[in-house]
C-alpha cells in the first residue's frame, strides 16, 4: 500500500481546517444567544418593592378542555 505524503497532508489540513471552523461558528452562536435572550426578571424584590403580579391557583376542574388546551400552548406549561 502506497501512501502519500502531500495527500495525507493535506487531509489533515482539511480535517483540522474543518473542526477549527466548527468550534468557532459553535462558540459564535453561543455568544450570539447568550446576548439576544431576554434578561430574567423575576428575582425577590429588593428594599420597600413588592411583585405586582401573583399567579391565581387555577382548578383543573373550572377549565373544560378547549381551555386547557390553549392555556397549554399559550403558557408553554
Amino acid at each position: 500500500m502506497i501512501v502519500s505524503v502531500p495527500k495525507t497532508v493535506r487531509r489533515l489540513y482539511f480535517m483540522t481546517l474543518l473542526v477549527a471552523l466548527s468550534c468557532s461558528a459553535y462558540y459564535a452562536m453561543s455568544w450570539i444567544s447568550g446576548w439576544i435572550s431576554p434578561v430574567e426578571n423575576y428575582d425577590i424584590p429588593e428594599g420597600t418593592a413588592v411583585k405586582a403580579f401573583q399567579e391565581a391557583p387555577r382548578s383543573a376542574e373550572v377549565l373544560n378542555t378547549g381551555e386547557r388546551l390553549r392555556f397549554y400552548y399559550w403558557y408553554g406549561e
